[in-house]
């Protein structure tokens, strides 16, 4: 234990987060954006391998959407072992390893010869893969970034449908090129950008709660980031010890007069510090603790049921529009158009959030009824032009929603626990991902009709709005609990 002057000397080092909002902070946006496209936005345009490999394999609607199905569900499920793994190492070098994993998974699923090898490859594999750099890229942004994160994420997360925009035409492109295995192989190469964006990742040195180490140029230049890490860990750690070997000490000095006593008072004091050492040592890595934060539930239960219906939608638009009659080309450029909008809702209404006009909960109460909304008018559209009117306000609203739910996160429970919040929040929301595209397609088989997939998608949204509208009711009884202590307190 160091002495008493040590300890204040590396208490008073410790000053409040400061988050960049510049600088290098646009080279982490960048990174992110990318990741974005590389891993949601491929996952939307696998829409396009749907019908080839369905026929190929002369499977079911249900049986071919396990796929995208497992690819989700495995992201949210390991988002919490990225976290932990970023933790304990570093956020570059799991994003790298991501990238690579990812990389393998296609490659490896291009030479798949039954449905279950490409639920392996490209749907455990590969998702575990977009695990590893979705989410400490994300996590990253919201370090390096907090007056503009509103306005930021939704930049970052606009590489989803920019690139969405891009890979559709190109993958339909390539698999009337090299067949649908070809397309794979192809898309396995270009997945190994995933690793560039991970080089870009420069680490932020924080503290697990938030706290920045304020080192001398020289000691930060002579420092090894592990042996950084390890410093920030102990620190903690040293703190809680400290103050359990006072509270021990008063408690000793009070019944000196019973050696017995002392005895036994120190044992318990010896017990309780290596406890706590493990239980800091656990929550630096991961904060369980949120799940007792109500708060923090049922902004995930909304999160269960949007996963629902966020990702059928973009799987079943192109069989959709073929079972309509709809030409090949024409149906992937429907997932163009819906990108292009996708790419103007996430810009704008991130630019809207960030000017705090209505609070962010409530404008994301509005986006997700409204999505609901459209997607149960989807049965309605037949033609190519109503396609084309459906395509462009799912768009819009999509972007509109998925610009800000993430930015909610670190309002429920800080930017200090976002890593462990946001890795909690996937795990949770995996049900809901993982069941969403096999119950539109165990639909779409029972009443042989693509549209009921829609009607599905868009009941799940709307109930999840529910949820939203529990938070923001918690919200205001928290703010009301709050103003009457400090009126009770004047």
């Amino acid at each position: 234990m160091d002495p008493p002057e040590k300890a204040q000397k590396r208490r008073n080092a410790a000053e409040p987060p400061a988050a960049q909002d510049g600088g290098y902070a646009w080279f982490i946006l960048v990174s992110c954006f990318f990741v974005f496209g590389l891993t949601f936005g491929v996952i939307k345009s696998f829409g396009v391998f749907y019908v080839e490999i369905q026929q190929y394999f002369e499977t079911t609607a249900a049986g071919t959407s396990w796929i995208t199905s497992i690819t989700v569900a495995t992201i949210h499920i390991a988002a919490p072992v990225a976290s932990a793994l970023s933790a304990r190492f570093s956020h570059r070098s799991v994003v790298i390893m991501g990238g690579l994993i990812c990389s393998a998974a296609v490659v490896f699923g291009a030479f798949a010869r039954n449905l279950t090898e490409l639920y392996i490859t490209v749907g455990f594999l590969n998702g575990f893969g977009y695990a590893l750099t979705w989410t400490p890229a994300v996590t990253m942004l919201g370090m390096y970034f907090e007056k503009k994160r509103p306005v930021v994420n939704a930049l970052a997360s606009a590489g989803e449908c920019i690139l969405t925009f891009s890979l559709t035409p190109l993958f339909q492109l390539l698999i009337d090129s090299f067949s649908w295995r070809g397309a794979l192989l192809i898309l396995g190469g270009l997945q190994l950008n995933l690793c560039v964006c991970g080089m870009l990742l420069r680490p932020l040195r924080t503290l697990r709660d938030g706290t920045y180490i304020n080192m001398g140029k020289e000691e930060q230049e002579n420092l090894p980031i592990k042996d950084l890490d390890e410093t920030k860990l102990s620190f903690q750690i040293e703190s809680e010890m400290n103050i359990l070997e006072l509270s021990a000490q008063e408690t000793v000095k009070d019944c000196v007069e019973d050696p017995d006593e002392t005895s036994s008072l120190t044992k318990t004091s010896t017990s309780s510090q290596k406890r706590t050492k493990l239980r800091t040592t656990i929550q630096y890595y991961v904060d369980y603790t949120l799940i007792t934060n109500g708060r923090f539930m049922v902004y995930s239960m909304f999160g269960v049921f949007a996963a629902l219906g966020f990702f059928a939608p973009s799987l079943f638009l192109v069989p959709y529009a073929r079972s309509k009659g709809i030409k090949e080309y024409q149906a992937a450029a429907l997932l163009s158009i819906s990108a292009v909008l996708d790419l103007f809702g996430r810009v704008f209404f991130g630019w809207v959030a960030n000017l705090r006009l209505v609070e962010t909960v409530q404008q994301l109460t509005a986006t997700v009824i409204l999505l609901g909304t459209i997607l149960l008018l989807c049965p309605l559209a037949s033609t190519f032009s109503e396609l084309v009117a459906f395509s462009a306000a799912h768009g819009l609203v999509y972007g509109a929603t998925v610009a800000i739910h993430i930015t909610v996160l670190p309002e429920v429970v800080g930017v200090e626990r976002l890593g462990s919040a946001l890795g909690f929040f996937m795990l949770i929301r995996s049900s809901g991902g993982l069941l969403g595209p096999p119950i539109a397609g165990f639909f779409i088989d029972k009443m042989e009709n693509y549209g009921t997939g829609f009607i599905m998608s868009g009941v799940a949204l709307i109930v999840s709005a529910l949820f939203l509208l529990i938070l923001h009711q918690m919200n205001r009884r928290g703010r009301g609990t709050i103003t009457a202590t400090n009126t009770a307190h004047k």
